[in-house]
């Protein structure tokens, strides 16, 4: 089974974000990016198949900052080959970026394409969907667990209140990881620095396409209230409670 999978580098949530100048947008020179985490969970499911099942695992990304570190480091985990589109501009949100995507895959993208089912930076869950939309393709989000079949695969949906459903989905198909079988495995430094002298990053030009996207107003940093009090046992609670007129 060939298999594609589309990675996004988001805002490293474990530090600080500042604000830019514009009040709309977080200052680049500050942020530090890394791959998205559900992304990353969708390149071990990937891995999984292939090396259950066999097949070909192609990674692509756009490009910017530290692309080609990322591409680097998932071919040092296991992918075959990495792709990275010059020319698209994902203004317009998940609609532009999944159009940008297939253009670059000519259409095909193999077996089947996985993605994170959400980025940290949007939250709205809607890359996979828009690419199976574009592609003629069923698309399942919220997977768990991908088993294959004869020109098939078996999934594990996450439904709410930890529900778990299960869908025959007939390939080629479009799957938005929740989460792979196994923790993300780790590329030693060692072994992605020995990829990135012997492997080549492929690339691929894709014209930017417009979507429907947001418009962001304004952005600033939450309010930083006046913190916790702590008391030290239940009689200066009892004061503090007296005081505020609720006992």
């Amino acid at each position: 089974m060939d298999m594609t999978v589309l990675l996004k580098r988001v805002p490293d949530l474990v530090e600080d974000l500042e604000v830019d100048d514009s009040g709309k947008a977080l200052d680049e020179d500050s942020v530090s990016l890394k791959l998205n985490e559900f992304d990353d969970h969708a390149l071990e499911e990937a891995l999984l198949l292939k090396e259950g099942g066999g097949g070909t695992v192609t990674v692509i990304a756009l490009d910017g900052e530290d692309v080609d570190k990322m591409l680097y480091t998932a071919l040092a985990k296991g992918a075959d080959r990495a792709l990275k589109v010059m020319g698209g501009d994902p203004d317009g949100g998940n609609q532009a970026l999944a159009g940008i995507f297939v253009a670059a895959l000519d259409g095909h993208g193999g077996d089947l394409i996985l993605t994170g089912v959400q980025a940290a930076d949007d939250r709205d869950g809607q890359l996979a969907p828009r690419v199976g939309a574009l592609l003629g393709r069923p698309c399942i989000e919220v997977v768990t667990e991908v088993n294959p079949g004869d020109g098939k695969v078996t999934v594990h949906k996450e439904l709410a209140g930890g529900v778990v459903a299960e869908y025959e989905v007939d390939l080629p198909a479009v799957l938005g990881i929740q989460a792979a079988r196994q923790t993300p495995r780790y590329a030693p430094v060692s072994r992605v620095r020995q990829i990135q002298e012997s492997a080549t990053i492929d690339t691929v030009t894709s014209a930017a396409t417009e979507g429907a996207g947001f418009t962001v107003v304004a952005m600033t940093p939450p309010e930083t209230g006046e913190g916790a009090q702590m008391l030290d046992g239940v009689d200066e609670l009892v004061k503090v409670l007296d005081a505020k007129g609720v006992i």
